[in-house]
């Protein structure tokens, strides 16, 4: 069996990125907040200012790189996607609508046939 190790190295300048990235955002939040009288503009501003350093913050951590990596590597399979042409899309989804309402129509006479099993043969209440 192959097995994937995993190894996790959080360093101290890293772990105090991340520190400042929570410390930042939270700072943001609370500007906006505490900057209500100022206007619209300077809690607008404050708000933005912050969340841009707390993400600036955050990717120049080692898990914001990684993060940036899996989204990099994300998109590259999404280009490797052979999307169906218009007139196979058209196709499937017919198929597709074509299969609830057919399942619809059998959960429907299902469910009725039941209600008539139990509810007139069975316990007799007739409507």
């Amino acid at each position: 069996m192959a097995s994937t190790q995993i190894e996790t190295v959080n360093t101290g300048a890293d772990k105090f990125k991340l520190a400042a990235a929570v410390v930042l955002l939270l700072a943001a939040l609370a500007a906006f907040y505490l900057l209500g009288k100022q206007g619209q503009v300077a809690q607008w501003g404050a708000l933005l200012v912050g969340l841009a350093l707390s993400a600036a913050a955050f990717f120049s951590s080692e898990s914001g790189r990684q993060l940036i990596a899996f989204g990099r590597d994300a998109w590259r399979e999404v280009k490797k996607v052979v999307w169906p042409e218009r007139k196979e899309a058209i196709q499937i989804t017919a198929y597709v609508f074509g299969f609830v309402l057919i399942m619809a129509v059998f959960l429907w006479l299902t469910d009725k046939t039941l209600e008539w099993l139990f509810y007139d043969l069975i316990l007799g209440w007739k409507k």
